[in-house]
């Protein structure tokens, strides 16, 4: 397991970061929002357990831009307040367990697994079509178990593309799926993403153009070897 700790108090963070080592579990730290958010750009985390009040952009931001990305990272809140109203707040804004300050590191580590195991059940199906390997629980991708370094958009594309089989998927259906309602219908957003996913995925292209019809995973090319 790998955990992002946003805390701006260092004692305590390294002293928590400590702890989990011991219990086999992976930490990062952040001690401020812009680096909490910069971390969970370029990193893939199990679980963010989130200090409320921290510098730059807060606690609360934080767990808002988490559950608008759409990773399904589960937030374990830390704060100082006991109040309920507080905890009510936190819960409203996509957080899933909490924790008052001060705390036993045993508690924090049971919560944590238990977060671990319940994510765990609700994980959904790595899916393999020709030679591609997509795992929408830790948005990777391989191809013939090459690593395939990939945006956010274009992996979300990636996904529809290969949840359809080989079936031809329309550039409004990715338009939908892949983007939000806000999206203009008129962009050549779709146009220009597949073509960068193209360039990611290597030779042989896997993803087909039938014109006028839609994208498609190339089940006969796919495999490069």
């Amino acid at each position: 397991m790998r955990v992002l700790i946003v805390e701006d108090e260092p004692f305590l963070a390294e002293a928590v970061r400590d702890g989990l080592r011991l219990e086999a579990i992976a930490a990062d730290i952040a001690g401020d929002g812009d680096t909490a958010l910069e971390l969970l750009s370029v990193n893939t985390y199990d679980i963010a357990v989130l200090d409320r009040d921290i510098p730059g952009p807060s606690g609360d931001e934080i767990a808002e831009s988490i559950v608008a990305s759409g990773s399904g990272t589960p937030i374990l809140m830390l704060t100082a307040a006991d109040r309920l109203d507080d905890k009510a707040s936190g819960f409203g804004l996509g957080a899933d367990d909490y924790l008052t300050k001060p705390f036993a590191l045993r508690e924090l580590v049971l919560r944590l697994r238990a977060l671990e195991r319940r994510r765990a059940h609700s994980r959904p199906p790595v899916r393999e079509i020709a030679g591609l390997r997509l795992d929408p629980f830790r948005r990777e991708v391989h191809r013939d178990g090459r690593y395939v370094a990939l945006t956010r958009k274009q992996f979300a594309v990636l996904d529809v593309l290969v949840a359809a089989e080989g079936g031809v998927v329309s550039a409004e259906e990715l338009l939908e799926r892949a983007w939000d309602e806000n999206a203009d219908p008129f962009t050549n957003a779709v146009r220009i993403t597949v073509s960068a996913l193209r360039k990611r995925l290597g030779e042989p292209a896997i993803i087909a153009t039938e014109t006028g019809v839609g994208y498609r995973i190339d089940t006969e090319r796919g495999s490069s070897r």
